[in-house]
């Protein structure tokens, strides 16, 4: 029976995604129409339009909240610390880099992107609650599907970084400790 209250809980975090997306979308729609993004900002590359996020943002809310429940065997409805930290760091990420690239501030941006490479050699930066906050952060500026496809290299990225790099330091530095 407790396995329910985690169910309602991702499925109002799904409700409300979609009614944000689809009431940003509207909004778009009676406001000069929904825009579309050329894919890494180059015009001679295909657009993609923001419609797409009504469908992808739910189904991405929906399986974040399936993988946290599984990875964390989640029978209530708490979420522990570290899920709702790595959530905001995405969300904080995602929303500095559409706020840099809105106000042109390239040269930081271009400082950003290996700093993200270095927070995934200390913090698992690949679970899906960073993945989720980043594209949601990313959402306004980029529509949903751009965000979450650099969002899902980065992870990649950052599980190879966490996952065998960060080992394989951890050991080399006690080699050498050892050594001394």
């Amino acid at each position: 029976m407790e396995k329910n209250n985690f169910l309602k809980t991702r499925i109002y975090f799904t409700a409300i995604i979609s009614i944000a997306i689809w009431s940003l979308l509207a909004w778009n729609h009676t406001h000069g129409g929904v825009p579309s993004h050329h894919i890494l900002n180059k015009k001679d590359l295909p657009e993609i339009s923001n419609w797409w996020g009504g469908i992808l943002l739910p189904l991405l809310a929906w399986f974040v909240g399936f993988r946290i429940q599984k990875r964390e065997n989640l029978i209530d409805s708490n979420l522990p610390k570290k899920v709702i930290y790595g959530f905001l760091g995405g969300l904080l990420i995602g929303i500095l880099i559409a706020t840099l690239f809105t106000f042109d501030f390239n040269e930081i941006l271009g400082y950003l992107l290996p700093s993200i490479l270095l927070i995934a050699l200390f913090y698992p930066m690949y679970r899906a609650e960073c993945l989720l906050g980043f594209v949601l952060g990313m959402t306004l500026t980029f529509g949903a599907v751009l965000p979450t496809a650099i969002g899902t290299i980065l992870c990649l990225i950052g599980f190879i970084i966490f996952g065998l790099i960060r080992p394989a330091v951890v050991y080399l530095l006690s080699f050498l400790k050892g050594l001394v």
